[in-house]
């Protein structure tokens, strides 16, 4: 007869072979189901707001946050706290100003020009407290950009902020042609037809207005207009519903943060990113936010360590700027467990480790606009997200082969796509469906329809065309591998080569322009560059060129490198060929045309010599 204790010692010898073999062939298994409980336990919550219709929105959890933890602080900004409940009471002041006057009502949009500040959430916050959508106006933008901004998304009233009115001195005129009140956060100025808010919102009740009037019944309500370069052409207003809004303030909680946690957002709000994932977010758990006006490398562990500072936001360049800072002894001696973002290089992110301490990094793949979302929440090097079995049941994504040199899918004899191996890079496409719909622009059906690629794999099918050429390797783990058509990444923004173009096109001596993106070495992302075609009769005027790049463009969009040829390749579909330029990158010792670089120091565009090169690549001059 077998003991009780042989019995004892088989299973538990059964248990441990279970779990190494388990170890050894699903290395990441309960990692996986934890995660996928939290996704799917939030999928039931956003499937109840449907089905009983009674959403408890973004701002309704503010609201529900500031009575029931009033006094923990919501935002630190320059050193001063602000509380759930100041922040609640300050937004009503705002929605009380504009209810007064009855000069927005509830389905209106305004418009939001402003810099990182606490009056940015509040006045945000108060509009959507009238049932306003509200556009998030990127503060880089130019003239031209701006008042095409506002034939997007239809805004009929702009809040400003008291540091960027002066910015909006050459357009005013523009805009109150076309009836667009513009209130600044001012006590007073002297610009004719400017409302003041700052002074109204002193003498406004801090009660709330009717909940009802930001009350909704369906999660695919527009709340916010978010501005993106896309794929082409001027700024697109990417439109957010309640349910990406909800879907994004999710993020820090679906990685493991709690309302213990201080979140540092150092990223523009008027980015998805910082107001989406980072105001949002913190809403969610009932945490604290400390709120960065820019971004400085040399402030960042200091915040950090002042504020107890537990997990950032950020984007690859930033990692890589403070990799670049003097090193000091106490590198790792902060509170800092968790960075949420994208775009980390591999090498900076080891590099991140060394420095810092094994922190850890959540990379999370999404466009503003786009139906799909990856999160790297097992935090491997090189990953920006990571499937598995049951994520791929409820995300229908692929990767389709991607003709370079032709810039489209390729298609087979039957004119359908056709998905890449595991390991080999493909265009990332993501199905339109109920459970991941596209929303699209603001605007123009035309601009979406762009985003769209039809009949992939069946006539009548549709996907959400990223423009990103991604990979995915045996263990699920995804990777991004660049970016495709019309647009590049510089410095944390998407630059659109249309509108790039359309601007140089204006240069009396250019014929014809050609732009695109060039990687450059220890830089993330791809520097802008140009090939450009002058006139007969012309001369290529470098002075000339500088003052309009810097005149018309926001500094990300500037082309860094000119290059000057005599003919323009063009495609077989007669769209002009950039796979070849790009490739050959901007090394006066192989190219043979002339080249320039965009030198601030000379204020031109002056000679790329090999030295003015090397400089470049050595860092000594910086971009």
């Amino acid at each position: 007869m077998i003991s009780p204790v042989t019995w004892v010692s088989a299973l538990l010898a059964g248990i441990f072979s279970v779990h190494i073999a388990q170890k050894m062939r699903f290395p990441y298994f309960w990692k996986d189901f934890f995660y996928l409980l939290k996704v799917i336990r939030y999928g039931i919550r956003l499937e109840i707001y449907k089905r009983t219709k009674r959403v408890v929105t973004v701002i309704d959890r503010f609201v529900q946050q500031a009575a029931e933890i009033p006094n923990k602080t919501f935002l630190i900004y320059e050193g001063v706290s602000y509380t759930y409940e100041e922040i609640d009471k300050r937004s009503n002041k705002v929605a009380q100003v504009f209810a007064e006057r009855g000069t927005v009502k509830k389905g209106d949009t305004v418009a939001l020009l402003m810099s990182n500040e606490p009056d940015f959430v509040c006045v945000w916050f108060g509009l959507s407290k009238l049932g306003c959508s509200v556009a998030f106006l990127n503060i880089n933008i130019k003239s031209r950009s701006l008042l095409h901004c506002f034939n997007c998304c239809g805004a009929k009233l702009m809040v400003v902020g008291a540091d960027l009115l002066d910015t909006l001195e050459d357009i005013l005129p523009n805009l109150q042609e076309d009836s667009i009140s513009v209130w600044a956060m001012k006590k007073e100025t002297a610009y004719p037809g400017v409302n003041t808010l700052m002074d109204k919102m002193e003498e406004a009740s801090d009660k709330p207005v009717p909940a009802k009037l930001r009350g909704i019944t369906c999660l695919k309500t527009p709340n916010l207009y978010i501005f993106t370069s896309g794929t082409t052409g001027l700024p697109k207003a990417a439109v957010i519903t309640h349910l990406q809004s909800l879907k994004a303030a999710a993020g820090f909680w679906a990685y493991g943060g709690t309302s213990d946690d201080v979140i540092y957002t150092p990223l523009p709000l008027y980015h998805s990113a910082a107001s989406l994932v980072g105001i949002g977010g913190t809403i969610e758990m009932g945490a604290t936010c400390v709120l960065k006006k820019k971004f400085s490398a040399s402030q960042f562990w200091n915040d950090c360590k002042k504020h107890n500072v537990t997990i950032f936001q950020y984007i690859g360049e930033l990692c890589r700027y403070l990799c670049n800072q003097p090193k000091g002894e106490n590198d790792k001696q902060h509170k800092v467990h968790m960075g949420v973002g994208n775009g980390l290089r591999q090498d900076v992110w080891r590099e991140f480790h060394r420095r810092f301490g094994e922190i850890r990094m959540c990379e999370l793949y999404g466009s503003t606009e786009g139906n799909l979302c990856f999160m790297n929440h097992i935090g491997k090097i090189g990953a920006v997200g990571r499937s598995n079995f049951f994520y791929k049941l409820l995300f229908k994504y692929v990767l389709v082969r991607y003709d370079m040199v032709r810039d489209e899918p390729v298609r087979n004899k039957q004119g359908f796509c056709e998905p890449v191996r595991r390991g080999e890079s493909g265009l990332l496409l993501s199905k339109i469906g109920p459970q991941s719909p596209f929303f699209g622009y603001a605007g123009s059906k035309q601009l979406t329809e762009k985003k769209i690629l039809r009949d992939v794999f069946a006539k009548g099918d549709a996907y959400f065309n990223t423009g990103d050429l991604m990979a995915e390797d045996d263990e699920d783990f995804i990777s991004f591998k660049d970016r495709v058509g019309d647009t590049f990444r510089w410095k944390g923004e998407n630059v659109a080569t249309t509108e790039v173009t359309e601007i140089l096109g204006l240069v009396d001596f250019i014929q014809e322009a050609n732009v695109y993106g060039v990687e450059v070495p220890g830089n993330e992302g791809k520097a802008g560059m140009a090939a450009i075609i002058v006139r007969p009769d012309f001369k290529f005027d470098g002075k000339k060129l500088f003052d309009h790049a810097v005149r018309d463009l926001p500094t990300y969009a500037r082309p860094l490198f000119i290059r000057l040829q005599e003919s323009m390749e063009m495609t077989g579909t007669f769209k002009q060929q950039k796979f070849q330029l790009v490739a050959s990158g901007f090394n006066p010792s192989t190219i043979t045309d002339p080249l320039y670089f965009l030198d601030y120091s000379q204020k031109c565009y002056g000679p790329l010599t090999t030295s003015a090169y090397e400089s470049i690549l050595g860092g000594q001059c910086k971009l």
